[in-house]
């Protein structure tokens, strides 16, 4: 027995992108449909989802205190942080206070709806139909959804959310008691024309306001603030928007007139104390002339009063400074959020302590944007936090300063009046006396005086006073919705339709464990091929009664198999006679279909065959050739039958052939027997091709015998039923029992692109596994040769 000569070299592959490419082509429609599916769905979305309108405004924010000098102007510039400064003044215009004024500016109490089949459209700021609301709880009322439907002219129907099959008619303008509330629908509703209604408190705004509210920087290193409004509604979110931009500008001017209010509360509560004490040291002063007769003073006495009155205003003065002073110090002792300057009565408060309090307000305002972002105890928080304490130390080291010179003025009037009060002691006693009442009567006139010039001042500043932001653009409804985006949807769907295509041919191949085409089985073992055989059109299975290849000679299939029959001539050429064994993996893989076909074409070029169904437990071979199978193999190793006897002859295909006969209680031993082997030897002198078609090498153990004395096994591997472990059972048994004439067939060859190996062997490199010519002719149906039944349906026009 020749040995087949192979070298065991690494198959040389290179990846071949062609057929990359007719892997996701062979699917087409798989991507066709996922791509189609995801369309439809992003289809559905846009249909179904309700769309998003977005509008947009600017804001400018202005210097916290223009009236600071020029110096004070360029310091305060030079620390100013415009990023946090709108950071933190987002957060007052997102505070509920400021919603909600802005809320109360629109018209919220009562929302309209027309329902549609797919989804229901608020018509604000649209009012279909008029409700006075006669009587509602301010907080427990039913804020559910009323459906209403136009019956006739003088009727309707309503129902709510909660019991939409309970209809309720009313007639127009009739009290409806129902949630808590009274209300009467006033004007007509078209028949037949339904609408939906609900009720609501300024706190549903607040949250459907705050929730689509969005404030950042216009642009980069710009005190222009852009503020975003998303909504359901295009009219709603532009209305709401320039709402809560004129309540911030109002909000902000009130908070920035309370120090000048302040001030004039202050001097309110001053000029009641003095307009009662001058009243009542005038009614003194006139009953003291009156009593004493005296018209009139001499002019030193004259000199005196003027002096006394003089150092008693501006001891006065002094003192609300004093207190001005003190409440600065307290605001800065408090830390609060924000300082404000009050009371500087006589510009005692210079321009530097001005400079820095604006600088101590822009740094509680940074604090408070970082807040939103780190902890208090990260690292730029505590950065902050010592600036803060460095410039609260200045202002506090300069608001001593102005204490202590203060408190020194104070002592030097002091003295002052204790100087003129000792030269009083030389007048005589009636006119000391009127002095001391005419004194204390003009200093009570100079005070009030004073405090009047003081109270108009700060009343001209506090309607001086602007707003810290100006409206730079207000918004306006857009009608472009922002979500869904129609483009983007469908487009994210195109994705999602190639990627899902092409991710399931992926995922088939990566899940799929079986063999398709050659180059996988050269892949995975140094094994030869003899051939490859094609997918017959008809092909059903081994127990047809003739052999296809002989029924269509002119088919591709029938030339593949001729071409596994000119292969096996170079397979123990040296011997006249040869036996081939047959075997496979599993049963179902097609050998016997194999094994009758090749029998068939062997017999066409006037070889004498003789095929043995040698698969005592499950053959069906018989059937093919209309065998009872009463009498075969079986009986003549257990000595029930003569050779003559099981052998039978074929007339359609010229072959003699030997059934397997009934299935007996021991086959392996039976054909492990010594009569198995004397009955190759003989039938090996009678015909040229001795095929016997064995059991599944990897079921049972029976074909072990048969292989080992064969000159040449063939094993079958089908495509699309044998498994990637199939391959490796050739070498194997080549290992365990020293065997070198083993070789592969591939059966039911189909050239399905889904399935093919994306490597192609190149034989001119590495050596290769097989010395065979042979093909599995792809691409050559309707080449003229063949009678080409896997004719494609785009092919129509070609003639058969």
């Amino acid at each position: 027995m020749t040995e087949l000569v192979q070298e065991k070299k690494a198959v040389s592959q290179s990846i071949d992108f062609y057929k990359i490419f007719r892997v996701f082509l062979s699917r087409w429609y798989w991507i066709t449909g996922t791509v189609a599916l995801a369309l439809f769905g992003a289809w559905l979305y846009l249909w179904y989802t309700p769309p998003i309108y977005q509008t947009g405004a600017s804001l400018k924010l202005e210097d916290s205190n223009p009236n600071l000098g020029t110096n004070a102007g360029i310091v305060a510039s030079q620390n100013y942080n415009y990023t946090d400064k709108i950071q933190a003044e987002s957060f007052t215009i997102r505070s509920n206070e400021v919603i909600a004024n802005a809320v109360k500016t629109l018209d919220y109490k009562i929302s309209y709806y027309l329902k549609g089949r797919v989804r229901t459209t608020e018509l604000y700021p649209n009012v279909p139909f008029v409700i006075e609301i006669l009587k509602q709880d301010s907080v427990n009322f039913s804020r559910s959804l009323y459906t209403v439907t136009g019956k006739d002219e003088q009727h309707f129907e309503l129902s709510t959310a909660d019991n939409e099959d309970k209809k309720t008619t009313y007639q127009y303008n009739a009290i409806i008691n129902i949630g808590n509330m009274s209300f009467r629908i006033k004007d007509k509703i078209p028949v037949k024309s339904t609408y939906q209604f609900k009720f609501n408190s300024q706190e549903d705004f607040i949250g459907r306001a705050m929730g689509g509210l969005n404030i950042g920087e216009a642009a980069r290193f710009t005190n222009v603030m852009g503020l975003n409004q998303t909504d359901g509604n295009a009219v709603f979110a532009a209305d709401i928007l320039n709402a809560i931009m004129k309540a911030y500008v109002k909000y902000d001017v009130i908070q920035r007139r309370r120090s000048a209010r302040q001030t004039v509360d202050f001097i309110n509560s001053q000029l009641g104390f003095i307009d009662t004490a001058a009243g009542k040291s005038g009614s003194t002063l006139a009953s003291y002339k009156a009593r004493n007769n005296m018209l009139d003073v001499s002019s030193s006495t004259s000199m005196t009063v003027g002096k006394l009155s003089d150092f008693e205003k501006q001891k006065t003065e002094l003192n609300l400074k004093q207190l001005g002073i003190r409440q600065l110090q307290e605001q800065v002792n408090s830390n609060k959020s924000k300082i404000e300057i009050g009371m500087d009565l006589d510009g005692e408060i210079n321009s530097g302590m001005g400079t820095l309090v604006t600088q101590l307000n822009n740094l509680l305002a940074s604090r408070e944007a970082k807040l939103s972002q780190f902890n208090n105890d990260s690292q730029p928080v505590r950065q902050i936090e010592q600036q803060i304490s460095n410039v609260k130390a200045g202002i506090r080291n300069a608001v001593a300063g102005m204490l202590r010179k203060n408190e020194q003025t104070i002592r030097y009037i002091d003295s002052q009046i204790a100087g003129v009060t000792q030269k009083m002691s030389t007048i005589p006693q009636k006119e000391q006396n009127f002095v001391k009442l005419q004194t204390n009567f003009e200093v009570n006139n100079k005070v009030r005086s004073y405090l009047s010039e003081k109270k108009l001042e700060a009343e001209m500043n506090a309607a001086a006073i602007v707003p810290g932001a100006s409206i730079v653009n207000p918004a306006y409804p857009s009608y472009y919705a922002i979500s869904p985006n129609s483009s983007k949807a469908y487009t994210t769907a195109l994705m999602l339709g190639l990627a899902s295509g092409f991710g399931l041919i992926l995922l088939v191949r990566f899940l799929n464990p079986y063999i398709y085409d050659k180059e996988t089985v050269e892949g995975l073992t140094h094994t030869p091929i003899i051939g490859v055989i094609r997918k017959f059109p008809d092909y059903i299975d081994q127990d047809s009664r003739q052999a296809l290849s002989l029924s269509k000679p002119k088919s591709v299939f029938a030339e593949s198999v001729r071409s596994v029959r000119t292969n096996l001539s170079f397979l123990a050429s040296h011997k006249e006679s040869k036996v081939i064994c047959i075997t496979s993996e599993v049963s179902g893989e097609g050998k016997s279909f194999v094994t009758i076909n090749l029998a068939g074409t062997l017999a066409l070029i006037d070889k004498r065959i003789i095929l043995i169904a040698a698969d005592l437990r499950r053959s069906k071979l018989h059937k093919a050739f209309g065998n009872d199978n009463k009498k075969g193999l079986s009986s003549l190793l257990s000595g029930q039958a003569s050779l003559e006897e099981v052998i039978s002859h074929d007339e359609v295909h010229h072959i003699d052939f030997i059934p397997s006969g009934p299935v007996p209680p021991n086959p392996s031993e039976l054909l492990h027997s010594a009569t198995m082997k004397e009955l190759l030897l003989k039938l090996e002198q009678q015909y040229d091709y001795v095929l016997v078609d064995t059991a599944p090498v990897g079921l049972v153990s029976d074909a072990i015998p048969l292989i080992r004395n064969a000159d040449i096994n063939l094993f079958v591997i089908r495509s699309g039923v044998s498994q990637q472990r199939a391959a490796n059972i050739p070498e194997r048994l080549s290992r365990e029992y020293g065997l070198s004439n083993l070789a592969i067939i591939l059966n039911a060859f189909g050239d399905d692109a889904l399935y093919t190996n994306y490597y192609t062997t190149d034989y001119s490199r590495g050596g290769g596994n097989s010395t065979y010519y042979y093909s599995d002719y792809s691409g050559y149906s309707g080449s003229g040769y063949y009678d080409d039944e896997n004719r494609k349906w785009w092919m129509f026009w070609k003639k058969k």
